[in-house]
């Protein structure tokens, strides 16, 4: 989506000015970044599915996170987690979110901290500042993944039918909800969002696999680029740690199954991005969300950009419903995309965030990609796989691996791949442990891949 430009709607630079995390390591940009620093892992052992690891979100309460709203019991874990990381977002960026109650009343804003933000806003009772709304027609982009915690609505599908749920005709129960279905649609988290940040501009939901949070990222920044929305909201939260989403999982052979209980270090090597001994990846959940706005817009309101948000490019392989295209063509289509759409080239990157899966067919095609586009032109950018940190986040992990980039980023360096001691690659500058953030005239460039089931490929060009 690039429309030619006019008088009216010139192009105009991006900028993130409100972020918000909710990741197994940790809720803020500080302890983020502390864990990394301090080599902290949050793989353990899952209880769902012995022999597996997983990468749960630690210490998250829906209640404490979201507030006291009566929907919340609609939304699936991983909306929860988006929801949460947007009330974050929308609020650093200085704007009003709805406590849960109808506390922004009817065009109000309600009281708040923001980091940015019109401090020549009204006051309220005491002269604290009442915090603005979001624009008018702000938009909303929203990643979707499936729900596949079939155990929470349909417990008698995940038992024997014996003891109370012997007599039951079906799948239905006493306990199910009257509108249970929500938590399995497609856009109730961000029609959430939607009511809870006060969004009333376009709402996109994408579908994408797990390409789908790089995307909307992208696709939020264009919205405002081209001038058809003041400013926009990026979301994705996704969980797959239940049983059901393990044994999906399992059962695709994308993960490692046999692990010993026993031996508590075992998760804490799992997951080995671009290792040759690598054996699969290891599922993690989260959420993030990005309040994106025009440079001028934000600096006339004195907030404070995180990020700019250059380029977006998407392509899809038309190979297989999960392997990867093995040479990674259309990948380096979408890449160069990115790239055009920035108005750079492969050169002018300074650090690259893999996908990283750890998988043998995504890690191998990945590493074609990136000698070809950077080793065989002489370029080195520094590579990293925050997947090696977080887990894989399905859905939500271009979103969450953005928020954990500028985590690091605000603390001055790049996160190095754990657990990579024999790197399939001998072409490619691997971050090996932390490293200052790379940098040049034109700030610290940075590309984001994400590759999904289905073939969808996602790439986001950054300036730090």
């Amino acid at each position: 989506m690039q429309p030619p430009s006019s008088p009216f709607h010139p192009p105009r630079r991006v900028v993130i000015t409100g972020a918000g995390a909710v990741t197994p390591l940790g809720h803020t940009p500080q302890d983020m970044a502390r864990a990394i620093r301090e080599g902290r892992s949050p793989f353990r052992h899952a209880p769902a599915l012995p022999g597996a690891a997983c990468a749960p979100v630690p210490d998250f309460d829906a209640a404490t996170a979201t507030g006291r709203w009566r929907h919340r019991r609609y939304l699936s874990r991983g909306g929860q987690l988006a929801l949460a990381a947007a009330l974050t977002a929308t609020r650093q960026a200085g704007y009003a979110c709805d406590n849960g109650t109808g506390g922004t009343g009817g065009t109000g804003g309600i009281r708040g901290m923001g980091r940015a933000g019109d401090t020549g806003s009204a006051t309220g009772d005491g002269g604290t500042p009442l915090l603005p709304r979001l624009p008018d027609d702000t938009a909303l982009v929203a990643a979707s993944g499936p729900n596949m915690d079939v155990g929470a609505d349909f417990p008698a599908a995940c038992a024997p039918r014996t003891g109370d749920y012997a007599a039951l005709s079906g799948l239905e129960h006493p306990d199910l909800d009257a509108l249970w279905m929500l938590r399995w649609l497609p856009n109730t988290a961000a029609s959430a969002v939607a009511m809870r940040c006060g969004v009333r501009g376009e709402g996109l939901v994408l579908g994408t696999a797990c390409a789908a949070s790089l995307q909307a990222v992208g696709e939020a920044a264009r919205r405002v680029r081209w001038g058809l929305a003041p400013a926009a909201l990026a979301v994705g939260g996704d969980s797959r740690l239940s049983e059901g989403g393990l044994l999906g999982y399992a059962r695709a052979g994308a993960i490692q199954r046999d692990m010993d209980p026993a031996d508590a270090d075992a998760p804490h090597r799992a997951c080995r991005p671009f290792d040759a001994a690598r054996r699969g990846f290891v599922p993690g959940e989260g959420g993030a969300a990005f309040v994106l706005e025009p440079l001028d817009t934000a600096l006339a309101r004195r907030a404070t950009p995180l990020a700019e948000v250059l380029g977006m490019g998407a392509t899809l392989d038309g190979h297989a419903l999960t392997a990867p295209e093995p040479d990674a063509r259309r990948a380096e289509a979408a890449v160069r995309g990115a790239l055009a759409e920035a108005g750079l080239a492969p050169g002018d990157v300074h650090w690259v965030a893999a996908h990283g899966t750890g998988t043998a067919l995504n890690d191998a095609a990945e590493i074609r990609l990136l000698e070809r586009l950077f080793a065989d032109a002489g370029h080195a950018p520094a590579v990293t796989a925050v997947k090696s940190w977080t887990g894989h986040c399905a859905s939500a992990c271009g979103a969450v691996e953005l928020a954990v980039l500028l985590a690091c980023a605000a603390d001055g360096f790049l996160p190095p791949v754990r657990n990579l001691t024999t790197p399939e690659s001998a072409r490619l500058d691997f971050v090996r442990q932390p490293r200052p953030l790379p940098a040049s005239g034109k700030g610290s460039i940075g590309l984001l891949l994400n590759f999904g089931f289905g073939g969808q490929n996602a790439a986001l060009v950054v300036r730090l």
